[in-house]
């Protein structure tokens, strides 16, 4: 994901984490004198896939342009405990004001990089490419797609409005898959239409309505490896075939090898456990 497309995001994420955190002013901080400075350094204490300097960058920008932030790793690297990720120098005060703010950013994403990267491993040597999903933390939703691909894993839509997801639902009220996928291109010409489907009938209705995807709902690996072949066959590899529903650590492989090109997940953004790390003054 490119960062630069972003940056409003990333500006208006922090701004409103440091409004949560610091508020009307850090009081704690104002203990120590405004003319002290101070020099830290932020370890990581367990293994992990590096993310969120980005964000890091902007705490301190926002908090005290004054704070010199020293990165001693990149984005995407695999840091061992112990290990110095990055070091500040600047006014004591807002080193400790900011801290939390920047550290719960690096933590929660590395968190979810890392996951990623385990579920990215788990089908190595396979052509599937797993994709995260909408289910992200409120507000997050930009640093979490950026940390998925930081994990080796890809990007779903971003929301609502950059491709069409027609489910169950959406075919009920429209009266049917073609009635949707028609609906849909007359909406918003050149989106992406995925469209849900559980039978290999509905897969034949999406296929014949003209849909760009098709996810394929609850089907068992040797389903979805009837439903790819059977795809490739009427289409000649037009349409891809996402699978989705049912899928754990321990059939994911399974599903993987079926030939089919997505897996969407869930878990890549709301299982990630963070990351533990922690500041010390030198």
């Amino acid at each position: 994901m490119d960062l630069s497309l972003h940056q409003s995001d990333i500006t208006s994420a922090v701004t409103a984490a440091l409004k949560e955190d610091v508020g009307s002013g850090d009081i704690t901080a104002q203990l120590i004198p405004a003319e002290n400075r101070a020099h830290a350094r932020i370890i990581s204490r367990e293994r992990a896939i590096m993310a969120g300097s980005a964000w890091v960058n902007e705490v301190f920008k926002q908090l005290d342009p004054g704070v010199e932030v020293i990165w001693r790793v990149s984005d995407g690297q695999w840091v061992r405990p112990n290990q110095t990720l990055f070091e500040l120098k600047g006014s004591a005060r807002s080193l400790l004001t900011g801290e939390r703010c920047a550290l719960n950013f690096l933590q929660s994403l590395s968190g979810t990089a890392t996951l990623c990267r385990t579920y990215a491993d788990m089908v190595a040597g396979t052509e599937v490419k797993l994709l995260d999903t909408r289910k992200t933390i409120p507000g997050l939703r930009i640093a979490q797609k950026y940390a998925v691909s930081v994990g080796g894993c890809y990007n779903h839509r971003i929301g609502l409005y950059d491709a069409f997801l027609i489910k169950e639902n959406h075919i009920m009220a429209c009266g049917g898959i073609q009635q949707a996928v028609q609906q849909a291109q007359q909406i918003a010409p050149g989106k992406p239409i995925e469209v849900e489907v559980e039978t290999t009938e509905q897969l034949d209705q999406a296929i014949d309505a003209g849909a760009n995807i098709i996810m394929l709902d609850n089907f068992t690996p040797a389903e979805m490896a009837a439903a790819v072949a059977h795809t490739r066959q009427k289409t000649q590899g037009g349409v891809k075939l996402e699978a989705s529903g049912g899928i754990t650590d321990e059939t994911l492989r399974a599903y993987a090898k079926t030939g089919v090109d997505f897996i969407s997940i869930g878990a890549l953004t709301k299982d990630c456990k963070a990351i533990d790390l922690s500041m010390r003054l030198v």
